[in-house]
């Protein structure tokens, strides 16, 4: 009989706060801080610091998961996230469930930004185009092509109308959005644009790149008759201005540049939510804070820069030839109108300097009473800081770090009973429960390579890099240290059924400890003191030991690519392992003592026996160095991790490969397994923490071709054989069929269920080569940009186009069975009418109108691009059928351009198809100003039920409210800028005098 196996799936993640790929938001209402961890979404409360929940998208072992790289939130509670595979997933934060997924992009989603109301989604990535989402319609618009490398960030103007766009090909583009065209490219960067972002009342566009100085941009509009708006701190050309006719479609007019003070290059800019601070972040610790001046406070700075200015030069030229000069200089005057610059706007105000480099900044939505602003960073050591932004100084009020490692993780331990789980990194060890995932307790030590809970689970061991053995006490956090060995200590492994531990280092020395508890001396708590019994010296650097379960023999790996067997009693050698290319990383004997396992660094796992020593199997396991593995207790089953970052699972009797787990995003460096093999745990530079878990689901490697051959063996042997051996076989093979034959069946199913399903994944990986043609040079984009479809054809975009055909093909035969029966009806034979169990007791129309309705929204286009032209003609039949449902005319639209642009020269060239035209041509348009009539009837009752609302509450009352506080504000600016002049005057008259 074929074994069966039960599957390992995942089933939880933990310990990472903050990935590095991707930046961090708040959400809109400035209580959450949204923080991509790898594939998964934490949603932090900011004034408790805790975790409150997690939007991950369905974990499966047979699928990559995919990190996300970008986050957006919208004015309401959704939330839009992008992932490496350019799928883009929209949440809701309050239910904590995904609405939709939206497929477009062929590589990882770099930028993402909602307009003001969140009704659009716009969305870049690495494949270097833009597409544009309908949000409320679940669907791509149009996507944006032009630019020659990545996007890098998105910003909406004018009310979502125009959209800028930055890449790393050293442009912006400005689209309309309305026209579907590129109208402005801007030049004059040196180097990639990073980041862009536009101040709330859309006065200047700020960009940052490699250069040493932020660009500003002053943002204009076309209004109706045909001037253009300008913000009030440029300069105003109307219909007589010669750069309003010069540059008619120019959105974004430079206004000019200020130093940063940092050489590296800049990663974001941000506006605070109110436009009174700009956040510059640099691809280092610093942040630079800069003031955004108001209209008046910018005029008086650029005033005194120009009495400044003319100061210096009366100084230099006398009274005469400043005279001179002011005459000369007139023209910056214009009617005392000042020409403020972009210094007399943008004013440092301060830089925040965090401890390591900052991945991501966010300011807050809501601005805090006692200070200026909120900002929310993100370092690269899985770190979250908050500041509080003052008007001279910057405070860190919360610091988010208990969650995770500042770095990754190189060993993880299992208790006995399987309730604690210790993780070390480079400067601490954390106690982790492993079935909920929480942090519950961290104590600061030295880099540990390598740790091991003793008995009873109250105490703890750690090798550090630095030759020291750590003892910390799990109940108190508390530490003492033994210098243990002069060089790092590399592995730990306690000796069954004893009270001890062998530690092996880099310093030649494999050393026997034993441990005891004892009364502290004054005190009445206990500690655990530990002492070396044995030593012993070997040739090389000591890699891995391991003890047999039955403690007869230590087994050690060397940096020379061997590994020793020697009796645990006499330390006399045993054996000699040898066959590895390069040094043995790790190792694990079966819990029989039949087996051990090698894992090195030359990516192969060998399996020998440990009464001879000889080599039962090399395998290659891995596509970079085995750095764990570890046996399931009393099996013959096992676990390896990799450089590769895979987790796979093994049957050491048959060397076969069972289970390959997808999850870690970096370099997977350790394992443990559960003594009752139930779950699984990794560790990986990530500095995530996985869980496996072993389910109930079985599964098969094997084929039975064994039945098949012993049935053909039978048939042979049928027709050679005389009838008393005849019979016998027969019975023989009756037996077995009854007996196994349908369990058989059964098992070839679930074997041929895993192949389809390997399969399918290649060829969706492959989907986008086989129909787009891979070696088919590219077309050239031209300047001004293009524009395509939205969707990217998958292969659920194929298997819709399928089902729409055999509905059609369904639909087809039903139509001609009436058509049929009718016939036969009037002929005088009448015959009850069969209807087709197939169609559900639908009509043909509504049967092809239940299979789109079926499709996803933003699969519609993709599938119908797929669609043969005669299927389309089919499909443009029933469409006038459609159009009598209200609920469905939108839907008949769609379907009905894309077909007309896919198809547009075939449809005018064919006869058969103009009488359908021309039909749809009368219904759709009244059918769709019918539906435009209800909804535009019923937004103004909507707007009605509003207004009587509004009447009957105090809302006009808290309106009032704010703008007489507004109006208070700007009476006492004007009164500081007042006495200011009468000051400024004053002493200019002292100075003539």
């Amino acid at each position: 009989m074929v074994k069966s196996y039960l599957r390992y799936e995942p089933a939880a993640s933990f310990g990472v706060i903050v990935s590095v790929e991707s930046n961090i938001t708040y959400d809109s209402s400035g209580k959450h801080l949204l923080a991509p961890a790898l594939e998964k979404l934490g949603i932090w409360h900011v004034r408790r610091g805790v975790c409150t929940k997690t939007l991950s998208p369905s974990l499966s072992s047979r699928a990559p998961s995919l990190a996300v790289t970008c986050v957006a939130s919208a004015p309401s509670s959704l939330v839009a996230s992008g992932y490496a595979d350019g799928s883009i997933r929209i949440w809701d934060c309050d239910k904590g469930s995904c609405e939709t997924t939206l497929k477009g992009h062929k590589g990882a989603v770099t930028a993402l930004r909602y307009n003001k109301f969140g009704s659009l989604l716009a969305s870049g990535s690495k494949d270097n185009d833009v597409i544009l989402w309908d949000v409320v319609g679940e669907m791509g618009l149009f996507r944006l092509r032009g630019h020659r490398d990545q996007i890098t960030d998105l910003v909406f103007l004018d009310s979502g109308k125009k959209l800028v766009s930055s890449s790393k090909d050293k442009f912006l583009r400005v689209w309309d959005l309305e026209t579907q065209h590129c109208m402005q490219i801007i030049s004059g960067h040196h180097s990639e644009i990073w980041s862009i972002d536009v101040d709330p009342d859309e006065r200047y566009l700020v960009t940052g790149s490699a250069d040493l100085e932020l660009r500003f941009y002053n943002v204009k509009y076309e209004l109706m008759n045909g001037e253009f708006m300008v913000n009030e701190t440029g300069p105003e050309t109307g219909n007589d201005g010669e750069s309003a006719t010069q540059n008619k479609w120019e959105v974004l007019k430079p206004f000019g540049e200020i130093q940063r003070q940092s050489k590296d290059r800049v990663a974001t800019v941000r506006f605070s939510k109110s436009g009174n601070l700009l956040a510059c972040q640099v691809a280092g610790k610093t942040v630079e804070i800069f003031r955004v001046l108001d209209e008046v406070e910018s005029k008086r700075k650029a005033k005194r820069r120009l009495n400044r200015k003319k100061e210096k030069k009366s100084a230099k030229m006398g009274v005469q030839a400043t005279e001179n000069v002011e005459a000369n200089h007139g023209s910056e005057e214009a009617g005392n109108v000042l020409v403020v610059a972009v210094p007399d706007v943008f004013k440092l105000l301060q830089t925040i300097r965090a401890s390591k480099k900052i991945c991501s900044i966010s300011f807050c939505p809501v601005t805090p009473k006692s200070s200026l602003a909120s900002l929310a960073l993100s370092l690269n050591n899985n770190l979250l800081e908050f500041y509080s932004i003052g008007s001279g100084f910057s405070t860190k009020t919360l610091a988010i770090e208990l969650q995770g490692h500042r770095s990754d993780v190189r060993s993880v331990t299992l208790s006995s009973d399987n309730t604690l789980l210790m993780s070390t990194s480079h400067n601490a060890v954390k106690i982790w429960n492993p079935s909920t995932g929480s942090c519950l307790r961290t104590i600061d030590s030295g880099y540990g390579l390598c740790g091991l809970i003793v008995p009873h689970n109250k105490y703890a061991m750690v090798g550090t890099k630095d030759g020291k053995i750590e003892i910390i006490d799990i109940g108190s956090g508390t530490l003492s240290e033994v210098e243990a060995h002069g060089g790092s200590v590399r592995s730990i492994a306690t000796i069954p059924n004893g009270n001890g531990f062998v530690t092996g280092s880099a310093d030649h020395d494999v050393k026997f400890w034993e441990y005891q508890i004892k009364q502290k001396p004054g005190q009445d708590s206990k500690c655990l003191t530990i002492s070396n019994v044995r030593a012993m010296k070997m040739n090389d650097d000591v890699l891995v030991v391991a003890i047999s379960p039955d403690a007869k023999y230590v087994a050690v790996a060397l940096l020379d690519c061997t590994v020793k067997i020697l009796f645990m009693d006499s330390l006399k050698f045993f054996l000699s392992l040898y066959g590895h290319k390069l040094p043995v990383l790790c190792m694990d004997i079966s819990s029989d003592g039949d087996l051990i396992v090698t894992g090195s660094a030359d990516k192969n796992l060998r399996i020998w026996g440990l009464d001879f020593g000889d080599c039962h199997k090399s395998i290659f396991a891995h596509a970079d160095s085995v750095m764990a593995v570890q046996f399931v207790r009393n099996t013959h089953y096992m676990f390896s991790v990799g450089k590769d970052r895979l987790v796979k699972y093994w049957d050491a009797d048959k060397f076969e490969l069972l289970l390959t787990l997808e999850g870690h995003h970096a370099d997977v460096w350790c394992l443990a397994v559960s003594n009752r093999g139930d779950f699984v745990v990794t560790g990986s530079h990530d500095r995530s923490i996985r869980r496996w878990d072993r389910t109930e689901e079985p599964f098969f490697i094997e084929v039975l071709s064994n039945v098949f051959s012993v049935y053909q063996k039978l048939s042979s042997w049928l027709r050679k054989e005389n009838a008393v051996v005849k019979l016998v076989l027969l019975t023989a093979f009756v037996i077995m069929f009854r007996a196994g034959f349908s369990f058989c069946v059964y098992r070839c199913l679930s074997v041929q269920e895993e192949k389809e399903k390997r399969l399918e994944e290649i060829f969706e990986a492959d989907i986008d080569n086989t129909f787009e043609g891979k070696h088919i040079p590219k077309e050239e984009l031209p300047e001004e940009g293009a524009v395509a479809l939205a969707g990217k054809r998958t292969l659920e975009t194929l298997t819709a186009t399928d089902s729409i055909i055999d509905a059609l093909d369904v639909a087809e035969v039903e139509l001609k069975r009436v058509a049929e029966h009718e016939d036969e009806k009037a002929r005088g034979k009448v015959a009850e009418f069969q209807p087709n169990m197939i169609m559900l007791g639908l009509s043909p129309s509504d049967y092809v109108l239940r299979a789109l309705s079926n499709i996803s929204t933003n699969d519609l286009e993709q599938t119908l691009l797929a669609l043969p032209f005669s299927d389309a003609l089919n499909l443009l039949s029933y469409t006038k059928d459609w159009t009598s449902n209200p609920d469905k005319v939108e839907l008949v639209c769609r379907i009905v351009t894309v077909l007309l642009q896919i198809h547009h020269s075939q449809l005018i060239s064919t006869p058969s198809a103009r009488p359908v035209l021309a039909v749809l041509k009368e219904i759709i348009y009244a059918r769709v100003k019918e539906c435009k009539d209800t909804l535009g009837f019923n937004l103004a009752a909507m707007d009605h039920l509003k207004q009587l609302m509004a009447s009957r509450s105090d809302a006009l009352f808290r309106d009032a409210k704010l703008k007489l506080l507004e109006i208070r504000s700007q009476q006492s600016k004007r009164l500081e800028a007042r006495t200011e002049t009468k000051t400024e005057n004053r002493k200019k008259k002292k100075q003539k005098k």
